[in-house]
């Protein structure tokens, strides 16, 4: 079994691309050209799909990893 994109997997999340595409504002034609999620979708496209960011284009948004504070030794 083939492993999904981030694309399929917010397409999945709403049932399908013509969902997707109304939810969005965008055509369904438009959804079916994407490769991957335009930059200037990503927020729109989380916001409907609840598929976040960072999985969606981790180019743009990497998952940001928490800073531990250093421990000063007194």
């Amino acid at each position: 079994m083939r492993k999904m994109n981030p694309l399929e997997k917010a397409i999945k999340s709403v049932g399908s691309s013509k969902e997707l595409a109304r939810r969005v504002g965008v055509s369904p034609q438009a959804i079916s050209q994407w490769n991957k999620v335009p930059a200037n979708r990503v927020l729109a496209v989380e916001r409907a799909s609840g598929v976040h960011r960072s999985i969606l284009r981790p180019d743009l948004y990497p998952i940001e990893v928490p800073i531990q504070p250093t421990q000063v030794s007194a």
